[in-house]
């Protein structure tokens, strides 16, 4: 059976997808929190997935050397330990991130295979550097591979999909924006990851969901999956635009940023669940 390890005890990538290998896959975790990881030994394991890091909306430190630290040095030095050890493949959780922020209310960003990485924050910049370092140790016996995720959000996640569910429960109207992400849901996620384990990949991956999202339809959809109704009200970007000069969230909700569906083309099906059966089942 196919042994993994996986980075990060406390990750909600790195859990869930050790719940969805279980019986697949012989599956291993590990804390990177302490130096005790250096006498662990890695041989055996077929692939490690590296999901341990400072994520930008975990902790409120703007210590750069910090993110570069654990989010870069410690990836470059746990990917150098597993290729002298003989693993042959390392997964390595980068983000949509390396591409900046979301683009303001009522402009689209689309991100191309052509497009350059600017990332705008410390937690971007060192996602950039570590796929610099990684990518240098990529060979025939090693296989790098990098995952560009955009949001991923299920059941017990984080970050910006608990609020709009939150939000979605309990009000009565919401702005209608036009607006268009990449999200990428848990299980498609995992899926996906099985599959270039499978096939023993190497490169950098866009993964994300078969549809795009956008927040006022998402906000819609979880209101009727609770059986409720939402009224979404129309002409409210201006208004908006003018509270996003005071609060970056606004952006960060109602913002575009979005891959180009060419850029997550697999060879095999990994998107298993729709955008509207992904909410089903998150909100379950």
């Amino acid at each position: 059976m196919t042994r993994i390890l996986i980075t990060g005890l406390h990750s909600y990538t790195g859990n869930a997808l050790a719940e969805r290998f279980s019986g697949i896959y012989d599956v291993a975790r590990i804390s990177l929190r302490n130096s005790a990881w250096h006498s662990e030994s890695f041989r055996g394991f077929d692939t490690i997935i590296h999901t341990a890091g400072i994520a930008h909306d975990s902790t409120k430190t703007s210590d750069k050397d910090l993110y570069y630290a654990v989010n870069s040095q410690l990836t470059f030095d746990v990917a150098k330990k597993a290729k002298s050890e003989g693993v042959k493949q390392f997964i390595f959780m980068s983000s949509s991130i390396v591409y900046g922020k979301s683009a303001p209310i009522g402009r689209e960003k689309i991100i191309t295979r052509e497009t350059p990485v600017s990332p705008e924050s410390y937690y971007g910049v060192s996602k950039v550097k570590a796929e610099e370092l990684i990518s240098q140790l990529d060979d025939e016996n090693f296989h790098v591979c990098i995952l560009r995720c955009p949001m991923i959000y299920g059941k017990n996640c984080k970050g910006n999909y608990p609020v709009l569910s939150k939000l979605a429960r309990k009000l009565p109207i919401f702005p209608d924006i036009k607006n268009s992400r990449s999200m990428l849901y848990v299980k498609n996620f995992a899926e996906f990851v099985r599959l270039i384990i499978k096939n023993n990949e190497h490169g950098i991956f866009w993964p994300q969901n078969r549809e795009y999202s956008h927040t006022s339809e998402l906000v819609k959809i979880i209101a009727e999956v609770h059986g409720g109704k939402i009224l979404l009200v129309p002409f409210c970007e201006l208004p908006l635009r003018f509270l996003a000069n005071f609060s970056g969230l606004v952006n960060k909700a109602f913002g575009s940023l979005s891959y180009d569906m060419s850029l997550s083309v697999y060879p095999e099906n990994y998107a298993l669940s729709s955008l509207r059966e992904s909410i089903a089942e998150t909100e379950a």
